[in-house]
């Protein structure tokens, strides 16, 4: 990022349209690249509906990226589960406008921090294989790939992937 769109960098929680927002970033951007169907879009707003509902700050974390007035990226931490599976990295977005500017590790490492001042143990993540940009920011901040297995779902044959970092 160039100093004046660093400056013009702002982090946010929830606000008006932004799940909408989001759901449209996951829709477009992993159609266009990979082919998901509807079911994927409709997953994404679906789930990031009923955690906004349910969030608790102690808990959770929801953080947006906004450049210049922008939706530039997001992520959270979902620790809903927290108890049985650890916390769970979700929506983690980088509008494609704003790739390789540093908020996708900016982000990470955000939700990293709450998780360690939390107390919290792990943190998992579910993607799959061929993210490769995503990939290397996990692994760059500690994650270890612990899980793969084949899938058939958002209209294609997926190789899934589980990632987790212990802290």
């Amino acid at each position: 990022m160039t100093s004046f769109e660093l400056s013009q960098l702002k982090l946010t929680g929830y606000f008006p349209g932004v799940i909408g927002k989001i759901t449209q970033e996951h829709g477009i951007y992993y159609y266009e690249n990979w082919g998901f169907d509807i079911s994927f879009e409709t997953q994404v707003g679906r789930e990031l509906s009923e955690f906004l509902m349910e969030v608790q700050e102690d808990r959770d974390v929801f953080c947006v990226a906004i450049v210049a007035g922008e939706f530039a990226g997001s992520i959270a931490i979902d620790g809903r589960n927290l108890s049985k599976e650890g916390s769970r990295l979700r929506w983690f977005i980088v509008a494609p406008k704003f790739h390789g500017r540093g908020i996708g590790g900016m982000l990470l490492r955000k939700s990293i921090k709450f998780c360690k001042e939390a107390g919290y143990k792990r943190i998992y993540l579910w993607t799959f294989k061929g993210l490769e940009s995503a990939r290397y920011l996990y692994e760059k901040e500690g994650f270890r790939l612990c899980k793969t297995h084949e899938v058939r779902q958002w209209g294609q044959d997926i190789e899934e992937q589980m990632f987790e970092l212990n802290l």
